[in-house]
């Protein structure tokens, strides 16, 4: 190694140790990560990743995981609420999906039982048919919803979820009841993946990650996508397309009751780090992900005011009080 190549690495030497320093510091020796949803999903998906990122950086030891699924989240939300309260070192993903099944399920827990931290990702839904469907464009479907809503059944996740939430939006953008939808509620994505693949429903609604897969292969056709500009080449957005419907599902991590100041400081310090690590921006783009980071009274503000309009289309629907 010359002279000039001895001072070039003596010079960089301290900035690539500062930067190890500061991805390596470990904030949490263990971190336990509630995922009220089984594996495989939205929610399992951003938290295996929050893991996938803070190993190798050195923000945590370990991680240990624990799913419990049913009901857009509110089954295991109670154990979460019991069994990690008070501890600063838990994590429970969860997002705008719980928002409708807390309120479609009347559950006397919600998210304002748990310890806002933030809101991390977003991802834009998408309206497909199968390859072999009628409808050959998002036209064809308005169409059929504006002549016929009933007896165009549409594929979802849960009742009272974004996917549902899409839907009645939809149909009051195009004059008729919100109510006036067939929409039918699949438990994950598998599910519902079979039953638009099988033609057990004219069309489906999901998050784009859940059907990009099926949309590359040729078996899903992407009638319209929900986001305020296009997510993908050749795939209108609804807005676009003569429907003003914006819609997100957004997806984010809370603490446990009772934890004091610091430790929701600590939590929120983490996840601020993590997001900001060259390995989770390449991770979420490779993953579909929007970034939509929020966190402290922005957050919180955020949370109140969706979860305000998610009851009102909810009412809508006839699927809150």
């Amino acid at each position: 190694m010359n002279r000039r190549s001895l001072l070039a690495a003596a010079a960089l030497a301290p900035l690539a140790a500062g930067e190890a320093a500061a991805q390596g510091s470990p904030r949490f020796a263990h971190m336990s990560m509630f995922i009220p949803a089984g594996p495989g999903g939205g929610w399992d998906g951003l938290g295996r990743a929050i893991e996938q990122v803070a190993r190798p950086a050195g923000l945590v030891g370990s991680f240990q995981f624990e799913n419990v699924g049913g009901a857009g989240g509110i089954v295991g939300l109670p154990r979460f609420v019991a069994q990690r309260r008070g501890r600063g070192d838990a994590l429970m993903v969860s997002g705008s999906i719980m928002v409708g099944a807390v309120l479609t399920n009347r559950s006397p827990l919600g998210l304002s039982s748990v310890t806002p931290i933030a809101r991390m990702t977003q991802e834009v839904g998408v309206v497909v048919v199968p390859a072999q469907s009628d409808i050959q464009d998002i036209a064809g479907l308005l169409s059929a919803f504006r002549t016929h809503p009933g007896g165009t059944s549409v594929a979802g996740g849960s009742a009272g979820g974004t996917d549902h939430i899409t839907l009645g939006l939809i149909l009051r953008a195009l004059g008729r009841s919100a109510r006036e939808g067939s929409y039918v509620a699949f438990a994950g994505g598998g599910p519902a993946q079979a039953a638009i693949l099988g033609a057990q429903v004219k069309c489906g609604i999901s998050g784009y990650s859940e059907f990009a897969e099926q949309i590359r292969a040729g078996r899903m056709r992407a009638l319209a996508t929900t986001g305020e500009t296009r997510s993908a080449p050749g795939i209108p957005t609804l807005k676009e397309s003569g429907v003003d419907v914006v819609i997100a599902n957004w997806r984010g991590v809370f603490g446990a009751p009772g934890i004091t100041a610091n430790q929701k400081a600590a939590l929120t310090g983490f996840v601020t780090d993590l997001v900001a690590l060259p390995a989770w921006r390449e991770l979420t783009a490779t993953r579909g992900w929007d970034d939509a980071f929020l966190s402290g009274a922005e957050f919180e503000r955020f949370l109140a005011a969706d979860t305000a309009a998610t009851e009102t289309v909810l009412k809508e629907l006839g699927l809150a009080g």
